[in-house]
């Protein structure tokens, strides 16, 4: 069974940094890309940071590029998100993904999301 289990959420003063990470089980992890979502009630998810499965290209949206850096562990089977310079709008609950085809149709695997709370 597919599994993801994040931690590393908290509550963190702007301009501040936490580290988020996702351990995976159940599928064979290096052979697929990994994502980080995020999400505020009312909302719809937003895709934050996406790595190819050999960690060679990454991508960010545009209101975290700079500050936010994806990153993965193979051998670990772990997929981090190093956040920098939070402001209050990175307010969130963060969520791990991966995307897999079954049958010609994209099924989502989510962890069960750790809060990120950015407030003085």
């Amino acid at each position: 069974q597919v599994q993801l289990v994040e931690s590393g959420g908290g509550l963190v003063q702007p301009g501040g940094s936490l580290r988020l990470s996702c351990a995976a089980s159940g599928f064979a992890f290096s052979m697929y890309n990994m994502n980080w979502y995020r999400q505020v009630p009312g909302k719809e998810r937003e895709l934050v940071a996406g790595i190819t499965n050999s960690g060679g290209s990454t991508n960010y949206a545009e209101s975290v590029k700079g500050r936010f850096t994806i990153s993965r562990d193979n051998a670990k089977n772990t997929v981090a998100l190093q956040m920098n310079s939070l402001k209050p709008e990175d307010t969130a609950v963060y969520y791990c993904n991966t995307v897999r085809w079954n049958w010609g149709s994209p099924r989502d695997y989510w962890g069960q999301g750790t809060q990120v709370t950015v407030s003085s």
